[in-house]
């Protein structure tokens, strides 16, 4: 395998991540903490900066959000796996500036195939969003 192709083959954490990243200023600079039953949790607030109709979350944000919350429960265990198909339900409209509540896990694993689900509530619990992916696991680079 050259070089080249080992290198198209990672998926490497960056401290610049949009959604993560500490140092990405225009990012959403979310925190994740990991639970020992290995489900990935955060809590987030929205700002207007994210807004797809006036006081409202875009739904590409809330999207993006659910799979990076999917995508760290995988990176616990499987280590490097990229997104293969996202799906996510829509339950009610996200107001910007609304405490949120962030979870994602792992369902089921079959050989490089990592099946997962994620939610989006508020304080009370209710569900505004939930979302189901399927990560593909890339082959180990020797």
């Amino acid at each position: 395998m050259s070089e080249l192709t080992k290198a198209l083959l990672r998926a490497e954490r960056q401290t610049g991540c949009f959604v993560c990243g500490q140092d990405n200023a225009r990012g959403l600079q979310i925190f994740f903490e990991i639970g020992d039953d290995g489900v990935v949790t955060a809590e987030w607030i929205p700002s207007s900066d994210w807004e797809g109709f006036r006081g409202i979350l875009h739904g590409g944000i809330i999207s993006t959000v659910l799979d990076e919350s999917m995508s760290k429960a995988v990176a616990l265990t499987e280590g490097e796996a990229l997104t293969g198909e996202l799906r996510v339900r829509f339950r009610r409209h996200v107001s910007t500036g609304q405490r949120l509540h962030v979870r994602g896990w792992i369902v089921r694993r079959a050989k490089r195939l990592i099946e997962t689900e994620a939610t989006l509530t508020d304080t009370e619990g209710n569900e505004y969003a939930h979302a189901w992916a399927r990560f593909l696991a890339l082959p180990k680079v020797r």
